[in-house]
């Protein structure tokens, strides 16, 4: 969707201010943030890219007011009311108990899946993004529509978050990475590179 969390080539929010030495956490309560948004997520009631979205549903003047771990929190609490889970009613649900949340870190998530489709686009191919405006959840950035660039590494089929965040099943796609020139994306004037990962449904031929 065109939502808040999309501000990639926006104007008007002026130069990104680096904290020199910066902590993992400015502040006690964001540590727990953290833990609270890992232990509901040991839960299963929801998958990464449902917590995204429901992130990305933030109304944009109120996500541009929160700090990093405030949206995380904004959006778990959308998350629990949509599932029933702030009525104050008991419901049984699985623990991610402490000594298992090491482990789980550690192990990650794997998203590489197999799928009988061959993929469309080799490297060194050509591809322009298409010009696409989803009402649901995306991982194509906004100021890559309607840009040509080119096939740089296959990273084999991956879980497709656009069905996955609607709960339609995890739909592996082709994912690639593709290179583009600075220049052509948002009209820079020096010749920098700029790469991002995008699955085979955002492509087409050039």
């Amino acid at each position: 969707m065109n939502g808040p969390q999309d501000m990639g080539g926006m104007t008007g929010f002026g130069p990104i201010a680096l904290e020199a030495n910066e902590p993992l956490f400015h502040a006690p309560w964001e540590r727990r943030a953290l833990a609270i948004s890992l232990a509901m997520g040991g839960t299963r009631q929801w998958n990464i890219d449902m917590s995204r979205h429901a992130r990305e549903k933030i109304p944009p003047a109120q996500y541009w007011s929160l700090s990093y771990y405030e949206i995380w929190m904004e959006g778990l609490q959308r998350l629990m009311a949509e599932r029933g889970l702030l009525d104050g009613a008991a419901k049984k649900l699985p623990v991610l108990a402490a000594a298992n949340v090491a482990p789980a870190l550690a192990k990650g998530s794997p998203y590489i899946r197999a799928t009988d489709a061959k993929p469309l686009f080799k490297i060194g191919d050509r591809v322009k993004v298409r010009d696409l405006h989803p009402e649901g959840h995306t991982r194509l950035p906004g100021y890559l529509r309607g840009k040509t660039g080119e096939v740089i590494l296959y990273h084999k089929a991956h879980v497709f978050p656009d069905s996955n965040s609607q709960g339609a099943g995890e739909n592996p796609q082709h994912l690639y990475a593709v290179r583009f020139k600075a220049r052509d994306v948002f009209g820079a004037k020096n010749d920098d590179d700029l790469q991002a990962d995008l699955f085979e449904p955002y492509l087409e031929p050039a």
